[in-house]
């Protein structure tokens, strides 16, 4: 049994780079490190108003000493680990991308939280004590190097702190649906009014819960303000969006950070539309075909993903 630990949430980019031979490139947790001797691909944290794009380019250039160029997104996924020596339980959102060095020279760091970076054949790969999110995007059984809490502790859906600033901060991931139904029409949600974007339309979705997948999230969220059911199709792509001085019904400015995966899902079998979670930032949801969408007036990450998705251009 785990006891009792801070709940913490944050959101990491990494990048899945591989030489002429086939070797991925790997680095290895310091001795100071929550799972010292651990290996994982290179990145990190995403700092407060990053895209993740950079991110994954600044920590693998800070962790291996190579300048990459991102080539595309490869997986969003999430995990919880629990660090009883630290006191907290750690909720991270993983964006994995694929990425190509660019130059650099591969050197290894002393006092830092990584300290060696090495290509690896794929067979020894598989013999190392791999992070389990890196054992996942390289396709291998993953080894226990992470301690696992009991059940996911209680954290509020949104969570703003003071910034150093004095001005509130929240960095918030959430997963969204660019969903369509047998006709092609495109199911979308209103934002109610005192929330930032109200009257726009929307995609379906929302913040993730603390230990929760984001595609589970996505059609939780669905049924919630649509009263659909879908089927996940893929992964189109991630959004970060920034807005320094947010007003939303907190009523005071907030330094608002969002991440936001954007996911292609199937409506095979429309239900009466219905806003099941009533009195939250949802106040309608409709079906619109492609021609009708062009005159909506969109939230800047629906016009994203329904680019992304073909359905706009």
């Amino acid at each position: 049994m785990t006891p009792a630990l801070e709940p913490v949430r944050r959101i990491a980019a990494y990048g899945v780079c591989t030489d002429d031979d086939g070797r991925v490139l790997l680095v290895r947790a310091a001795a100071s490190s929550g799972t010292p001797g651990a290996w994982s691909l290179p990145g990190g944290a995403v700092s407060h108003g990053e895209h993740p794009l950079d991110t994954v380019v600044r920590e693998t250039a800070a962790e291996t000493g190579l300048s990459v160029a991102v080539a595309g997104l490869r997986d969003v996924l999430a995990d919880m680990r629990a660090l009883p020596n630290r006191g907290v339980t750690i909720h991270t959102d993983r964006l994995i991308y694929a990425v190509t060095v660019r130059g650099g020279a591969l050197r290894d760091r002393i006092g830092q939280p990584t300290d060696l970076a090495r290509w690896i054949a794929p067979d020894d790969a598989g013999a190392l004590p791999l992070r389990p999110f890196t054992a996942t995007a390289l396709g291998l059984p993953p080894a226990p190097v992470d301690l696992r809490p009991d059940a996911p502790p209680e954290f509020p859906s949104f969570y703003a702190v003071p910034g150093p600033d004095g001005l509130h901060r929240a960095q918030r991931f959430a997963a969204y649906a660019v969903a369509t139904d047998p006709a092609g029409r495109v199911l979308l949600t209103r934002v109610a009014p005192g929330y930032p974007g109200g009257g726009c339309w929307h995609l379906p979705g929302g913040g993730t819960d603390f230990g929760e997948q984001p595609g589970i999230a996505l059609l939780r969220e669905l049924v919630e303000e649509t009263g659909q059911q879908g089927r996940l199709v893929g992964l189109l792509g991630v959004a970060s969006h920034r807005d320094a001085a947010s007003l939303g019904p907190e009523g005071y400015p907030i330094d608002w950070h969002g991440v936001r995966a954007f996911y292609r899902v199937e409506v095979t079998a429309p239900a009466p539309l219905a806003v099941i979670d009533e009195g939250g930032s949802t106040d309608d949801a409709r079906w619109h075909t492609v021609e009708e969408c062009v005159d909506l007036k969109l939230t800047e990450v629906t016009e994203e993903a329904l680019r992304a998705a073909g359905l706009r251009p």
